[in-house]
């Protein structure tokens, strides 16, 4: 089915119908008449919410987006955590809720980002480093570690055996 052109609003009211749904399932996430980059611009808006299932499943289903996105191009999933590490900048204007926890969905699914991202998402709770002063924000950061850590504990018991 060809993507359709339809605006953010649009998007967004049928993303966030999908994340509240009940039976709301990652496995094979694809909305055929959405692309990837408007899923993912419309994920951007539900870190915000205080609605708890809404931020959840859009930190996770961003994880899905992204890696399928870097499946197919690298340098599209790297612009997209670029963009989550500006949320977290004091320069942003912004205080950045989500974009630790989406960081860790990501690099929790997928090996070459986590290569390249996780000393950065550690350094946001290291006082020498990146620090997030926001206690709350440092939480998301330290879930999100633990999120990248369960992610790829498989890999490194098979490295240590």
């Amino acid at each position: 089915m060809p993507i359709k052109k339809r605006n953010f609003r649009q998007v967004k009211k049928i993303i966030g119908k999908l994340l509240l749904d009940n039976n709301f399932n990652t496995e094979n996430f694809k909305l055929s008449d959405i692309s990837d980059i408007q899923i993912v611009n419309a994920l951007f808006s539900f870190f915000y919410s205080s609605n708890k299932k809404l931020k959840k499943n859009a930190t996770i289903l961003m994880g899905v987006i992204v890696d399928r996105m870097a499946e197919k191009n690298m340098e599209s999933a790297r612009i997209i955590m670029r963009r989550l590490m500006w949320n977290l900048n004091d320069e942003s204007g912004g205080i950045g809720w989500g974009s630790p926890e989406a960081m860790g969905e990501i690099m929790a699914r997928n090996n070459t980002l986590a290569c390249e991202y996780s000393k950065i998402l550690v350094s946001y709770i290291k006082r020498d480093g990146n620090f997030i002063e926001h206690k709350e924000l440092r939480d998301e950061v330290i879930l999100a570690i633990k999120r990248v850590a369960a992610g790829h504990a498989k890999n490194y018991k098979q490295s240590n055996n």
